[in-house]
């Protein structure tokens, strides 16, 4: 059993005020971050467009159980938090992951089925490590931040700025975000790394949308078109937004590809 079996995971929720598409949504956030990133725009603008949308909070994260074990936190273990969130909705959900969410999102098609996937600016199937090498070659103090921010070390909002947004951000929002950020899982980092890399020809064929931006410096387009061809589906990368697209001035540019991509394509 793992530590967190028998508490309550954070679940964000928002329902449509008529009837609900059958197909609800499921946020999976990426790493530093909680259910909170989806919140600010996401989750009201799905509901208003008649879908049921639920943000997750991984073990550790957000209002989850329990930070003091964050680092004992596999991927395995937010595998299995997706799955009993996954067991609470009225039918199979299309599963949203951002970054380290989507590699969750990955993982978990290796065991079951959903109603669609959306991986935006995701962890490759093939890991980690060349972003993080080209981050560390393009950006080495960014590095050094995000190495500072995992060991539980406060960065700066000019660090956090440069990482997630290429459109400009108040300094109120800016701090909000920072004050919201939170260290990330050791164990979970090397095995998006290294150990626990999704096994492509496992993971479940579902409709998939795979979005990227132009401006990410954490998972660059190359990166997210690398995704893409290992699914065998086209990927979009949106021309003016960094790696926190749903964050961004222009998040209804990826809120309406989704949307569309719902409505048209996710069949």
């Amino acid at each position: 059993m793992k530590p967190n079996d028998l508490c309550e995971l954070e679940v964000l929720s928002r329902r449509p005020r008529g009837r609900a598409d059958p197909r609800p949504l499921l946020f999976v956030h990426g790493a530093y971050a909680g259910a909170w990133c989806w919140e600010e725009h996401f989750l009201d603008y799905f509901a208003e467009h008649g879908f049921e949308a639920h943000a997750l909070s991984l073990s550790g994260h957000g209002g989850s159980p329990d930070r003091s074990r964050l680092d004992s936190y596999s991927i395995a273990d937010y595998v299995c938090d997706v799955a009993r969130t996954v067991g609470t909705l009225p039918s199979p959900p299309v599963l949203i992951g951002h970054s380290m969410g989507g590699f969750v999102v990955q993982k978990y098609l290796e065991r079951a089925d959903a109603a669609g996937a959306v991986l935006m600016s995701s962890v490759p199937p093939q890991g980690l490590m060349s972003s993080a090498w080209g981050l560390a070659w393009r950006r080495p103090s960014l590095m050094n931040q995000f190495t500072r921010l995992l060991g539980g070390g406060q960065v700066d909002g000019r660090s956090l700025r440069d990482a997630l947004f290429h459109q400009p951000v108040s300094e109120t929002d800016l701090k909000r975000y920072l004050r919201a950020s939170q260290p990330e899982s050791h164990r979970a980092i090397w095995d998006m790394s290294l150990f626990d890399l999704p096994h492509v020809h496992l993971v479940a064929r579902v409709p998939m949308l795979v979005i990227g931006a132009r401006h990410d410096e954490l998972i660059p387009a190359g990166q997210v078109q690398m995704t893409a061809r290992s699914y065998g589906v086209e990927a979009h990368i949106m021309p003016e937004l960094g790696h926190g697209m749903m964050l961004e001035q222009g998040w209804h540019e990826v809120a309406d590809l989704i949307r569309g991509w719902l409505t048209d394509g996710a069949t």
